[in-house]
């Protein structure tokens, strides 16, 4: 982690977003600027709480412990987003951790100047109840998956969920690139299941591989196959 002196634009935040146009040089005073490298981690589970992550720029993966020696992805945060906030509460300890996946630029709120835009910010509170609404909803569908959807269509809905939040690059590939065990640990299963399932599509030509990232060709199948359930996954 490394300080920066040059700030984010105060423009693309969630929180810049959603404060009042006064309350923006308080934000400009309280942040702080960091920059993390690719692969570095941002804090880990069971650190404690000592405020709120807002990106600037890069992407971030929100994990959580899985067993002894697995990870599951709750999330990605990009540009504008959120990340951190999940420590918020009386347990004042991180119940996840948060990993760059990318060179990361990202802004901290501590946890006073939190509460205080809290106070001071109501249009800021609507969006972030409407925020933790959406989350709780996204969080109850993929432990629902997990239970109940095939591998493949965790596996298909997964991709699915990448391209609908980071868009596609104009080569047609979904604008992240992910490790396929980042890919294994969002959609809830091994590595080895993830190769195979992405070697095979690649032959039939449901998906396709631009440099290292994956391009959907046939959106249809993949959508099929998030339609598919059996009990106990």
């Amino acid at each position: 982690m490394k300080k920066n002196k040059n700030g984010c634009d105060l423009k693309s935040c969630f929180l810049c977003r959603n404060s009042l146009t006064e309350w923006i040089p308080a934000v400009a005073e309280s942040r702080k600027t960091y920059h993390y490298r690719k692969g570095e981690q941002i804090f880990s589970e069971g650190d404690p709480v000592t405020g709120v992550y807002f990106v600037y720029s890069g992407k971030v993966k929100v994990h959580k412990k899985w067993g002894a020696e697995k990870e599951l992805i709750i999330r990605f945060a990009g540009k504008g987003d959120l990340f951190g906030h999940r420590g918020l509460g009386h347990d004042n300890q991180y119940p996840i951790s948060a990993t760059a996946i990318e060179p990361v630029e990202a802004c901290f709120i501590d946890l006073s100047f939190f509460q205080a835009s809290l106070k001071v910010n109501y249009g800021f509170i609507s969006e972030l109840l409407l925020f933790f609404a959406d989350e709780l909803q996204e969080s109850e569908e993929k432990m629902r998956n997990l239970a109940h959807m095939q591998v493949k269509g965790r596996v298909a809905k997964a991709l699915l969920t990448l391209q609908e939040k980071f868009k596609t690059t104009p080569e047609g590939a979904i604008g992240i690139v992910l490790s396929r065990q980042d890919l294994a640990s969002f959609a809830g299963t091994t590595y080895e299941t993830v190769f195979r399932i992405i070697n095979e599509w690649v032959q039939n030509g449901i998906i396709g591989i631009v440099d290292k990232n994956i391009a959907i060709l046939d959106i249809d199948k993949l959508t099929g196959f998030t339609k598919e359930t059996e009990t106990g996954g």
